[in-house]
C-alpha cells in the first residue's frame, strides 16, 4: 500500500511541474496572417465607409506593398480608397501606375475612369473609360460609365449612343431611360423635363399676387400637357388671367429640341384675345450652347405684341457644378435713349441627385418678363426676390411651390405665391 500511494504522490508532483497547455500555446510564435485574409480584411475596412477604418486599410496596403512593391491588386484596392477619400492625387498615382504595368486590367481603367469623373475631368475619364470598353466591348456597366463621362463634358450624342449600345448588351430598360431622359432635359429649364421612361407630363396650377395700396389682386391659372420625343419636348397649354378686374384666356405651344453637340433650343408662340389684358401674340426663341467643362451661354429674343410691340434681347451664363447650377442673365429693352436692362440670378440645387427634385432662389432687378410664368406681361421692379421647391413625392406624382416678393418701380410692392400640381405616366 506504502509503495502505491508513493507513486501516486510522485504523478501528482511531475503533474505541477509540467506547463500547462494555455502556457504553450501563448510562449508559441503566432501563425501570421494569410495575404488573402489580410488583403480581405483591409478591403473590409476601405469599404466601410468609415475615415478611421479606410485610414487602417490605407496602413494594411502599405505594410502589404512593403513585402511586394510590384502587387498590381493591392496598388488598385489603395487607388480606390484614396479616391473615395478625396485624396485624388494618390489616387492617381497608384491607378496610374496599375494600368502602366498591366494596360489590359479592365478594373484598373473603370477605377480610373471613376477618379476623373469624380474630381471633374470628364475628358480624362471618357479616355479612360474608352480603354475599359475596348478590354470589355459587351459590359452594359462600361459602356455606362462611358455615357455618363461624356454627358459631364457636354457630348450629349455620345451620351445617348453609349447608352444606347449599353441597352443592346443588356443593361435595364429603365435605368437607360432615366439616362437619357437626362440627355433631353436642359436644366435651365427643369418644368420642361419629363423624367426616368415616361413620356406625358400633365401640369396645373395657380398664381396668386397681392399687392400694396388698393391695387386689386391677380389670380393666374394654367394647365399644360408635355409630350416627351427622342429629342425633345412639346407643351400645349392654356393660361388664364384676372388682373385689373379683367379675365382673359390664351394657349400656348412651348418646345424643346436637342441641336447640335451640346446645344439645344426652346421655342415658344403664345396666342391671346384681340385686346385684353394677355398679349395678342407672344413668341420666344432661346438657344444654350455648353462650352468648356460645366459652362453654358444662351442667347434670346422675346416678342409681346399689344397694341404695339415690344422686344426683349437677353444673353446668359450659366454653371453646371455637381448637384448645382446657376445662371446669370441680362435683358435689354430698345427705347428711349439706351433703353432699359434688367438683370437676373438663379441658384438652383437638385438635392436628391436626380433631375426631379430642386430648391431655386432667384433675384432681378430692373424690366423684365417671363413668359412662362405671367403669360407675356412686362414687369419694372427695383428689386425682386423669390425661392420655390419642386418634389416628387410618388415617382409619379409631384408639385412645386413658390413665393416671392418684388418692390415695384411703380411705387408699390408685391407678394406672389403659387402652387403646381405635376402628373406623368
Amino acid at each position: 500500500m506504502s509503495l502505491v500511494l508513493a507513486a501516486m504522490l510522485q504523478a501528482a508532483a511531475l503533474a505541477g511541474s509540467a506547463p500547462a497547455a494555455g502556457a504553450v500555446a501563448q510562449d508559441a510564435a503566432p501563425v501570421e496572417e494569410s495575404y488573402e485574409s489580410q488583403f480581405q480584411r483591409a478591403r473590409a475596412l476601405a469599404t466601410s465607409g468609415d475615415a478611421a477604418q479606410r485610414e487602417q486599410a490605407l496602413a494594411l496596403y502599405a505594410a502589404m506593398l512593403a513585402r511586394s512593391p510590384d502587387n498590381t491588386d493591392v496598388l488598385l484596392a489603395r487607388g480606390r480608397t484614396y479616391a473615395w477619400m478625396g485624396r485624388h492625387a494618390e489616387a492617381e498615382t497608384d491607378l496610374k501606375a496599375v494600368v502602366e504595368r498591366k494596360p489590359d486590367y479592365a478594373d484598373a481603367w473603370s477605377a480610373l475612369g471613376d477618379l476623373y469623373l469624380w474630381s471633374d475631368r470628364p475628358a480624362d475619364a471618357e479616355a479612360a473609360y474608352a480603354h475599359w470598353v475596348e478590354l470589355a466591348p459587351d459590359e452594359p456597366a462600361a459602356l455606362i460609365a462611358r455615357g455618363r463621362a461624356h454627358r459631364a463634358a457636354g457630348d450629349l450624342a455620345g451620351a445617348r449612343a453609349d447608352f444606347d449600345a449599353a441597352q443592346a448588351h443588356g443593361a435595364d430598360a429603365g435605368e437607360v431611360a432615366r439616362l437619357q431622359a437626362s440627355l433631353i432635359m436642359p436644366s435651365a429649364a427643369p418644368d420642361a423635363m419629363i423624367g426616368g421612361e415616361y413620356r406625358w407630363q400633365l401640369r396645373g396650377g395657380v398664381d396668386r399676387t397681392m399687392f400694396s395700396g388698393n391695387r386689386s389682386d391677380w389670380t393666374d391659372a394654367e394647365l399644360s400637357l408635355r409630350r416627351r420625343f427622342s429629342r425633345g419636348s412639346l407643351a400645349l397649354e392654356t393660361l388664364r388671367a384676372h388682373r385689373f378686374d379683367q379675365s382673359d384666356t390664351a394657349w400656348a405651344l412651348d418646345g424643346y429640341a436637342s441641336l447640335w453637340s451640346r446645344a439645344y433650343g426652346n421655342a415658344r408662340y403664345q396666342r391671346g384675345p384681340s385686346d385684353g389684358i394677355l398679349p395678342r401674340d407672344a413668341w420666344r426663341l432661346e438657344l444654350f450652347q455648353g462650352v468648356g467643362q460645366g459652362w453654358e451661354l444662351s442667347a434670346s429674343i422675346d416678342h409681346l405684341r399689344f397694341d404695339s410691340d415690344t422686344e426683349f434681347y437677353g444673353v446668359g451664363v450659366g454653371r453646371y457644378f455637381g448637384n448645382w447650377y446657376a445662371r446669370y442673365k441680362l435683358q435689354h429693352v430698345p427705347g428711349a435713349g439706351s433703353g432699359s436692362w434688367s438683370h437676373r440670378v438663379v441658384v438652383r440645387n437638385y438635392y436628391r441627385g436626380d433631375a426631379d427634385d430642386y430648391v431655386e432662389v432667384n433675384a432681378s432687378t430692373g424690366r423684365s418678363t417671363d413668359l412662362d410664368r405671367n403669360g407675356g406681361l412686362v414687369r419694372d421692379s427695383h428689386y425682386a426676390v423669390g425661392a420655390s421647391w419642386m418634389h416628387y413625392f410618388h415617382p409619379q406624382w409631384g408639385f412645386k411651390l413658390g413665393a416671392g416678393y418684388a418692390d415695384d418701380a411703380g411705387g408699390y410692392t408685391e407678394q406672389d405665391v403659387s402652387f403646381y400640381l405635376y402628373h406623368r405616366w
